[in-house]
């Protein structure tokens, strides 16, 4: 099989060496930016990729939403299979790229968009043909991961986590997305895609690390527990997604709390299966190429869907789920949560709330910000 690949950064360098390795796939012309044509095997015309039919799918690793949707959907439409590694395209265009993909009886996959060599995707789509998901999660981004990990482990500030993560690479130079855990969210959402055959796009809640400090890490330590950032997505009892991500408070001795340093651990629940874990590297040049080359693997081999051509678009309702919650606030604001604990940390209020909807928390935090307040929060897990 012959293989086209947009792009010629980190992953997609490696995406090429992985392809040129590979046994039954053969690189063909490689899509670079104009002036970058500087070998025989590099172009800059998507219109040259397209009409070349020798080619038989194409790999896209630009990033970005646009051009890539463009790209993919030129690459489909000329009966090219299509495969990417770009989280923010198919959160937002997925259901266009998979619908187009059925139409033309081509493979649209994209393992490689959540958890890079985790083959999480992957095997959820295998999960869903023949069990029940019944619920989604996990730590799926190693740039959060590497930095809670460092502030917990090396009594690192948050300011020197984020240095360090970004002098190793990884994290950006904007690192927004990671520390938000807007990266994470795109990831569940289209893990629920997969599961369930629902997109969520609009309702989220979502909470990063940003707000987390040493001195909370010193005060949630002393009484023997771990941070980690999380993600969770399901299907409640009548059919509504509930996708969401934020921190949580962990005993010492739960799967997520062995994570460490930029892994990534991934985790569903089937109804007969029970829970599945996956570890390992969740980016990279090489654990990204070799998800791709994994779904190249399984078009090869007659695997070609991941998202159905009938995947709908949803709002999220966070309101199923319900957790109690760790909190940091000024002791000012003490009336403004239900707290269960209290604990006077100097002029600040640490304390636990009593059960609350996460779309309540998620609010309510959201009120204190606006008036002025620092807060952090954290799930706490039973």
């Amino acid at each position: 099989m012959k293989v086209s690949v947009l792009g010629y950064g980190t992953v997609g360098v490696g995406v090429c060496e992985m392809i040129e390795a590979a046994e039954g796939l053969e690189l063909g012309k490689v899509l670079v930016r104009p002036g970058k044509a500087d070998k025989p095997f590099k172009v800059c015309s998507i219109e040259e990729i397209c009409a070349d039919e020798s080619v038989d799918a194409v790999v896209e690793v630009m990033g970005g939403v646009e051009p890539a949707y463009s790209y993919l959907s030129a690459a489909l439409r000329a009966g090219k299979h299509a495969v990417t590694s770009n989280k923010a395209l198919v959160a937002a265009r997925g259901p266009e790229l998979a619908k187009l993909a059925a139409e033309k009886g081509v493979g649209f996959l994209f393992s490689a968009a959540c958890g890079g060599a985790v083959p999480f995707l992957h095997n959820l789509a295998l999960a869903a043909e023949s069990d029940r998901i019944l619920a989604l999660g996990g730590i799926l981004n190693g740039t959060t991961n590497f930095m809670l990990d460092s502030m917990q482990r090396s009594g690192m500030d948050y300011g020197d986590a984020l240095r360090q993560a970004q002098a190793l690479g990884y994290a950006e130079a904007d690192p927004t997305a990671d520390v938000s855990g807007l990266d994470a969210l795109r990831k569940i959402m289209l893990a629920c895609a997969v599961a369930y055959d629902k997109l969520p796009c609009e309702g989220f809640s979502l909470e990063g690390i940003e707000s987390v400090t040493a001195a909370d890490v010193k005060h949630f330590q002393a009484k023997g527990l771990v941070l980690r950032l999380l993600v969770r997505g399901g299907e409640s009892g009548d059919g509504r997604i509930y996708a969401f991500v934020q921190p949580y408070l962990l005993a010492a001795s739960s799967p997520e709390a062995s994570v460490l340093q930029n892994f990534n651990m991934a985790k569903y629940r089937g109804e007969n299966a029970g829970d599945i874990l996956l570890i390992g590297q969740g980016a990279g040049r090489y654990p990204t190429a070799s998800a791709v080359v994994r779904d190249l693997s399984d078009i090869a081999h007659g695997r070609r869907t991941m998202m159905k051509a009938s995947c709908e678009r949803v709002a999220a309702d966070n309101s199923v789920c319900s957790c109690r919650y760790y909190v940091r606030l000024p002791a000012a604001c003490a009336d403004a949560l239900p707290l269960a604990e209290k604990e006077l940390d100097g002029a600040l209020l640490r304390g636990v709330t009593e059960p609350l909807a996460v779309t309540d928390m998620h609010a309510r935090v959201k009120a204190l910000r606006e008036s002025g307040a620092a807060v952090f929060f954290a799930a706490m897990e039973d």
